[in-house]
């Protein structure tokens, strides 16, 4: 299984210790050292304070993190977990995957959601009652931007006359995308149009706020997974569905515990060979420190269990 550990810029502040290039740059390079195989990076231009407690932070923008990574690292595959795509028009997000892409030498993946915060699409002037048919037209365009042959396409607001979009991404067709989300409809839209779909461990509580459903067991998200293996037979797709998610997040007190924490990194192989048996692919650990120093020992301490991981 791939293995995927964050950044750790989650909170933001001019004197915060994780915000300059040497501290982005040191933490992607130890994790590429210690033989992770992706980065993951979130993105909140603009949340709201008040929804800070169903899972909103301040970041810093993702695809400046991601550069700074980019130079620091030669293999580390470097992931948007997630980008919100409605956020942005799709030629300028098509734009910036691409340019990371070149600069990194082909090593990009775009996460890529809906949303979910209402204040935060005020904010950027973007219709939150949209952002659905806004991710679908997103996920049309970009590949379309990214051919580089001239588009000819009229959205919702905007119009392209045979515009076209240089440079192309290294990796062909396209770099892969991931598809956020737990719903019937993120589900489909991953087997339409995705390399990989993921999915977030949300308690029904939780999933109120976050305007999300609920996948709070092994069993829900094993029922998740055979319906979107059930959709691609039913529309055809025959390449496999690369599935991401969070080890031990049932085992634990609180499901978004930090997962060097609590008896791992143990527990996240035990939680692991379980995630596997029922389709899961690939890990996202959860990490989370006040400085960096703590950050690296911490991903010193999963790196023990690896080659277990990347076994199963």
């Amino acid at each position: 299984m791939r293995v995927g550990v964050p950044l750790g810029t989650r909170v933001v502040d001019p004197s915060d210790e994780f915000c300059t290039a040497e501290a982005i740059a040191e933490i992607a390079a130890e994790a590429e050292t210690l033989g992770f195989d992706a980065l993951t990076v979130t993105d909140h231009p603009a949340p709201h304070p008040v929804a800070f407690v169903h899972g909103a932070h301040h970041a810093l923008d993702p695809f400046v993190s991601l550069s700074v990574a980019a130079v620091a690292t030669s293999t580390l595959r470097l992931q948007l977990n997630i980008a919100v795509l409605p956020y942005r028009n799709p030629f300028l997000l098509a734009k910036a995957i691409a340019s990371l892409d070149v600069v990194s030498g082909g090593r990009v993946e775009l996460g890529g959601g809906t949303g979910y915060l209402r204040e935060e699409f005020s904010a950027l002037g973007v219709d939150f009652d949209e952002r659905n048919r806004l991710t679908d037209e997103a996920l049309e365009v970009v590949r379309l931007a990214w051919s580089g042959d001239p588009v000819e396409f009229v959205g919702r607001h905007f119009r392209a006359d045979g515009v076209e979009s240089r440079p192309r991404p290294v990796q062909m067709p396209h770099p892969p995308i991931w598809i956020g989300g737990n719903s019937w409809r993120a589900i489909r839209r991953a087997v339409q149009y995705g390399y990989g779909w993921l999915p977030v461990p949300t308690r029904p509580s939780e999933g109120r706020g976050l305007r999300s459903a609920a996948i709070d067991s092994y069993d829900e998200l094993a029922r998740r997974i055979e319906y979107a293996k059930a959709y691609a037979s039913e529309t055809g797709r025959t390449e496999p569905l690369e599935i991401a998610f969070y080890p031990d997040r049932w085992g634990l007190q609180d499901p978004h515990q930090d997962t060097s924490d609590a008896g791992a990194p143990a527990a996240v192989v035990r939680s692991a060979e379980r995630l596997r048996s029922i389709g899961v692919t690939a890990l996202l650990l959860t990490v989370r420190a006040s400085r960096r120093t703590e950050h690296i020992a911490k991903l010193r301490s999963l790196a023990r269990v690896l080659p277990e991981l990347h076994g199963l």
